[in-house]
Order: C-alpha cells, then sequence, then structure tokens
C-alpha cells in the first residue's frame, strides 16, 4: 500500500489532511481500497467520511430499490423520487459520493455478498458490513481471515439511538507518539465468532450493557431482514434473554428490558447517532490504513440516550 507518491493535485487537495498525518500516512490513504456492504444512515455518514479523507477506491455494495424506509437518514439518497426511481441503494449512493470528490474512484458491486469467496475478498484492504446478519459478519470474517494479506474487517449496526461497532485486525502493528519518541505497538484481535462466543460470566460487570443486548437481538433475528423485529417479538426476546442469562449464570439485569424494547423497535436510525458512530467507524478506517493511533479493540458502543460512546475489549483473555 506504500505505492507511488502523491501527485501535486492530491497534495493541494489533501494539504491539511497531510500537516495533521503527514505524507506517509495519506499516501497509504490514497492506494487503500474499501469494500462497504449495506448502506443506511450510519454507513453514508462512514462513505462520506473516507471519500472526503482521500481513500483510493469505494466499492458499494447494496442491491435493495430504493424506497421511503432506505431514504431514512440517508443523506445520499437525494428527496426527488424521479432522481432513483427503478435504481438500488448502492447505484444513487455511488453518484452522490462521486460529486464529494472526484479523484476517489467509486463503484458498484451487485449480489449476494454470502455468496464471494476469499479471492473477491483479497481485492481490498478494508472491508465493512453494515446492517448483516450474524452469519454473514461471521462468513465474511472467515474469508478474510484465510486470505495471505491482512484485510481490516468492520461491522456496524445502529438501532434507534444506539450504535454498535465490531472490529478486527487480526494481527496489527502500528505506531504511536509516546512522550518525545514513536514507539512500535502491536495489538491480536479475536475473530467476529470469538469475539460474540465469549461466555458472559467472567466479563466484568462494567461492560456496556448493549453488547449483551445485541447479542440478544441477533439471536432473536437472525435470518430476517434489519428492522423485523417489532414489539409483537416481545415475550420471545423475554424468554430469549431469560434462557440465555440462565445459560450464562448471568443475572437478568444485564439486559434492561428497556434497552430490549428500543432495540427491537429501532426500525429508523436516529441521525444524529448516525453522525457519531459513521464518524467514529471512518476515524478507525483511517487508523487502521494509515498506521497512525490507537486503534479500538474491539467492540464501540454509543447511546445517544445518555451520550455515551464506550470501549470494549470482549475476548478469551477473561476466561484464561
Amino acid at each position: 500500500m506504500d505505492g507511488e507518491e502523491l501527485t501535486e493535485q492530491e497534495t493541494a487537495l489533501y494539504d491539511r489532511q497531510i500537516r495533521v498525518w503527514g505524507p506517509n500516512a495519506q499516501r497509504r490513504l490514497t492506494k487503500s481500497h474499501i469494500l462497504v456492504s449495506g448502506i443506511k444512515g450510519t454507513v453514508a455518514e462512514f462513505c462520506k467520511n473516507i471519500v472526503l479523507a482521500g481513500v483510493g477506491s469505494v466499492t458499494l455494495m447494496d442491491d435493495r430499490l430504493v424506497n421511503e424506509e432506505a431514504l431514512n437518514a440517508n443523506f445520499l439518497i437525494p428527496p426527488d423520487e424521479n432522481a432513483y426511481t427503478g435504481k438500488t441503494v448502492a447505484e444513487i449512493c455511488c453518484d452522490s459520493l462521486r460529486d464529494f470528490n472526484p479523484m476517489v474512484h467509486v463503484s458498484v458491486e451487485k449480489g449476494d455478498l454470502s455468496t464471494f469467496g476469499a479471492e473477491f475478498f483479497e481485492k481490498f484492504d478494508v472491508v465493512v458490513i453494515g446492517y448483516g446478519t450474524r452469519v454473514i459478519k461471521k462468513s465474511v470474517n472467515e474469508q478474510c481471515r484465510k486470505l495471505s494479506k491482512r484485510v481490516a474487517f468492520y461491522t456496524v449496526d445502529c438501532r434507534d439511538s444506539c450504535g454498535e461497532i465490531f472490529v478486527d485486525l487480526q494481527n496489527y502493528k502500528y505506531t504511536k507518539k509516546k512522550l518525545e519518541e514513536t514507539v512500535e505497538c502491536e495489538l491480536n484481535y479475536p475473530s467476529f465468532q470469538e469475539a460474540i462466543s465469549v461466555p458472559w460470566k467472567p466479563i466484568p460487570r462494567r461492560t456496556a450493557k448493549l453488547y449483551f443486548a445485541m447479542r440478544e437481538v441477533f439471536e432473536e433475528s437472525e435470518g430476517r431482514k434489519h428492522g423485523e423485529c417489532s414489539l409483537l417479538d416481545r415475550a420471545k426476546v423475554l424468554e430469549i434473554k431469560k434462557k440465555l442469562c440462565e445459560a450464562n449464570s448471568v443475572s437478568e439485569s444485564h439486559i434492561p428490558d428497556n434497552l430490549l424494547e428500543r432495540l427491537i423497535t429501532g426500525h429508523t436510525e436516529f441521525p444524529p447517532a448516525c453522525a457519531i458512530v459513521g464518524g467514529i467507524l471512518a476515524q478507525e478506517v483511517i487508523k487502521a490504513v494509515s498506521g497512525k493511533g490507537d486503534p479500538l479493540k474491539n467492540f464501540f458502543y454509543f447511546d445517544a440516550q445518555d451520550g455515551k460512546g464506550v470501549m470494549e475489549d470482549i475476548s478469551d483473555s477473561f476466561t484464561s
């Protein structure tokens, strides 16, 4: 990814960023290739930020036709119905992102993400899955981990005013400033499956309630599309909660009922939460590509109700 030197045009356009993180980091950004699947409000915010930052290319995947539901919180889709009739979400968002920064190559890939093999993902440096099922997240993460090159893997999900980011950078080396010197750092990340399979009992009680609540929501909604849960599912969700807590020997207070209700009925995204979670995700991808700064390990949670953003390192170290 070190590639060629920045062109004069790139140096002029990204001058302010270069002053912040240096020419080497910007060069890595301009040579990076990013795959994004599932474009709703939070992911739209993420895409806008990385395109403005000057990544090399962004490939979009979202074959849904644009409808009223798709318009929610997604500012990349114009409000004029004549502009998007018969077009997919990815196609419309692609046109909008090209206007943000013509120097970034933005394209559309059609198809079902779960049908692509490891060779497809090898073309990218970063893979971001928005609003995918647990099965798809696990499958794509496994494909990325099979590759000889390191592909940074992220998932993001925003329900109502709550957001979750998961990060897997595998074995990741980076540098950071410490006092007057630059130090080399290394982190080892668990896979998505490993991170969500950690037994709950040894996890510290201070851990964000959203970690447990999101795991239960995916247990209930597996096989459904995002937003298909409703208050009609409340009884079943509470039953699953009871079984999960009993199986993990933890108190049911780990998952407050009112938080669960917000998640299962959160069919629309809260735009301010999209801006925050999408902005954090973009910042993390820029860190991973540039090799600058401490990255997240391995979950980030945000709840606009209390305004808190929390990082959680969930790994099997709790059980050792």
